[in-house]
């Protein structure tokens, strides 16, 4: 996600920003990407899913992320094909995937891509 969500009231995040001066932060993100929603042909990373990549010193990666919806019927393992994906990049220690539905997904959230991939643009 490019733009942080900002709390109207307290002005403070609602989006944790993401460590993206961190060497192992592109390479994540490709990770995240091979990881695809099976009812929607575009990878969660693009859906705009990924709300958080958090990079340690220690190369330790904490993933926020949510699902188009909370009845997803892979909401359960969703968060494991993340993990799973990142761990095997090379560099990286850990992988620790959280789900949160606050904020809540919405179509604006879509990468320019993934929009035109699925005939919104």
């Amino acid at each position: 996600m490019t733009a942080e969500t900002r709390d109207p009231i307290e002005g403070t995040p609602l989006i944790k920003p993401s460590t993206t001066d961190h060497a192992l932060y592109d390479a994540v993100v490709d990770a995240c990407r091979t990881v695809y929603d099976p009812e929607i042909p575009v990878n969660i990373f693009d859906l705009g899913l990924i709300y958080t990549i958090d990079i340690s010193a220690e190369n330790a990666v904490h993933i926020i992320m949510t699902l188009t919806a909370p009845g997803c019927p892979v909401a359960g393992e969703m968060p494991d094909w993340v993990r799973d994906a990142v761990e095997m990049v090379p560099g990286v220690q850990a992988a620790m995937v959280e789900m949160t539905f606050d904020p809540q997904w919405g179509m604006d959230m879509m990468s320019d891509e993934a929009r035109l991939e699925l005939g919104f643009m």
